[in-house]
């Protein structure tokens, strides 16, 4: 009787060895997989730490053509076409400020997009937008953002548009001078 005891006892103890070891390996793993997932998330956040980018840093960066990106610009209203049949929207963007302190030092987005849309000197960007009905934002000195890429040619086609009318950003219309 007492062999078959310390053989049960000894049988738990290796029991137990080997269930410590299995907690410490599965605690180093859960810690090198909580490591990685940090450092993917530092790195995620340092390179696409903006939501957009500008005319102007798309244009100045040619690493960036014929690679997906999301960027914004002001509607250069008379350049606007649309072609229903193809459902192909055409217009130019023109550079305006990505930057929150810039837009303010200008007086707010809506003038940054009028400044820029009346800038000759702007630089300014083709976008065709193909498969899309005509958006009723589409407009003189809306804002766009669009997701899409930079061909070789000097056109940006963009797969996703998005508009925001530039009259949601108008602060109180000033008294008139009488």
């Amino acid at each position: 009787m007492t062999q078959s005891l310390s053989w049960e006892k000894a049988q738990v103890a290796g029991k137990l060895r080997s269930g410590v070891s299995a907690r410490a390996r599965l605690a180093t793993v859960g810690v090198i997989l909580m490591g990685a997932m940090i450092v993917a998330l530092l790195i995620a956040t340092l390179t696409t730490g903006r939501f957009f980018i500008s005319v102007n840093d798309l244009l100045s960066r040619p690493e960036l053509v014929g690679r997906t990106v999301r960027i914004t610009g002001a509607v250069v209203g008379e350049t606007i076409r649309f072609d229903p049949e193809t459902q192909t929207i055409s217009f130019t963007v023109a550079h305006v400020t990505d930057k929150i302190s810039e837009l303010e030092a200008l007086g707010g987005l809506a003038r940054a997009l009028h400044l820029a849309v009346t800038d000759p000197n702007a630089n300014r960007l083709p976008v065709i937008v193909r498969n899309q009905p005509m958006p009723d934002l589409l407009q003189n000195e809306a804002q766009a953002i669009m997701t899409g890429r930079l061909s070789s040619d000097g056109v940006f086609y963009a797969d996703e548009l998005q508009l925001k009318c530039p009259s949601r950003y108008e602060s109180a219309v000033p008294d008139q001078a009488e």
